[in-house]
């Protein structure tokens, strides 16, 4: 085990990698760079005054010296389809927790899979998908179900005003589409379902003041897979507001552009969750800014809960399982606003 303040951030160059290195200094914490491509991690190393450890996924002697000392890892490295196993690897071997901000549907599938057994066995804490997309669904419908201990169905509206995605986030969508073979995917009856047909165009009442909304139905996110991995929840289905998937869609749109002191994008959202058990509907709101800069503030909190000892299972386990769902949301509360609607 390593030393219970310093964080190894493998990715950390990228655009939320450095949302996650600022976001964990503030808290107290020691990032240790990390990543594949030297030139930038020694830029950001003279930047930030910090120790930079150049490691690739390809070479498990590299990784395990990027994690020496360290007491976690947050990998924010994608593609996670190639990232995510090595570097869990890389974790058991060091004997250190493993988050990242995977929002892959296959990459977390693919980790709750591969690698459940060990990390019990071990007493791992692996948190995959704990970002905005992901982790944050999670954690708003298990807050949102209080003391259900199951529901009939789940649905995640996500009311973005825009979509402006990073290079990363189109290299992931790649990779997740390659793996599909152009399929779309959703979560019904249970499991996941692969389909060839387009998928509808909604109407979605979000609270005010954004109100009635034009969305894609059965936009999947990765909280297909973060909230059934411990809600007995059959039905789980996510939308996305038809400006920011087309956004998405348009190979032109541009990456993120910085408008404040903290590199953040005028980009807004609102998510609204609705769970519903026989006639009963329970509902969570949450707002903010930028996807990417309040993934930061997600992982940074996760980490700390987790060498703090403030979690509640192990093994490889979501968000809303681990933590105290509505206690953890509420220490968002300087990034995010919070609404529970029992």
């Amino acid at each position: 085990m390593g030393s219970d303040r310093t964080v190894a951030v493998f990715g950390a160059y990228g655009h939320t990698g450095r949302f996650v290195v600022a976001e964990l200094r503030e808290r107290g914490l020691l990032p240790v760079l990390s990543g594949r491509d030297a030139d930038k991690l020694k830029a950001l190393a003279y930047e930030t005054g910090l120790d930079a450890r150049p490691a690739s996924v390809d070479d498990p002697v590299s990784l395990d010296h990027a994690l020496a000392g360290a007491a976690a890892v947050i990998n924010c490295a994608g593609p996670f389809a190639v990232t995510a196993a090595p570097v869990i690897e890389a974790a058991l071997r060091a004997g250190i927790p493993y988050l990242d901000v995977a929002a892959e549907i296959e990459a977390n599938v693919d980790t709750f899979a591969h690698f459940a057994d060990r990390a019990r066995e071990a007493g791992a804490v692996i948190v995959p998908a704990m970002a905005f997309f992901g982790g944050f669904g999670d954690l708003l419908v298990t807050a949102a179900m209080g003391d259900w201990t199951a529901a009939d169905e789940a649905h995640v509206a996500y009311g973005l005003n825009s979509w402006h995605p990073t290079a990363g986030t189109r290299a992931a969508g790649a990779v997740s589409r390659q793996r599909r073979d152009g399929r779309r995917v959703r979560y019904t009856g249970g499991r996941l379902e692969y389909r060839h047909d387009a998928p509808p165009t909604l109407e979605w009442s979000f609270p005010d003041p954004m109100g009635p909304r034009s969305v894609i139905g059965e936009f999947t996110m990765a909280d297909v897979v973060t909230v059934p991995s411990h809600l007995p929840v059959p039905e789980v289905r996510t939308y996305m507001t038809v400006e920011a998937a087309r956004d998405i869609a348009d190979p032109d749109t541009p990456t993120p552009a910085a408008v404040d002191e903290r590199g953040r994008s005028d980009q807004t959202f609102l998510v609204d969750v609705v769970v519903r058990s026989g006639g009963a509907e329970r509902r969570a709101v949450a707002r903010g800014r930028d996807i990417y800069a309040v993934t930061a503030p997600l992982v940074a909190e996760a980490v700390d809960r987790v060498l703090t000892g403030r979690t509640e299972a192990f093994g490889v386990v979501s968000a809303g399982e681990v933590f105290d769902a509505p206690d953890f949301l509420r220490a968002l509360s300087p990034h995010i606003t919070l609404e529970l609607r029992p």
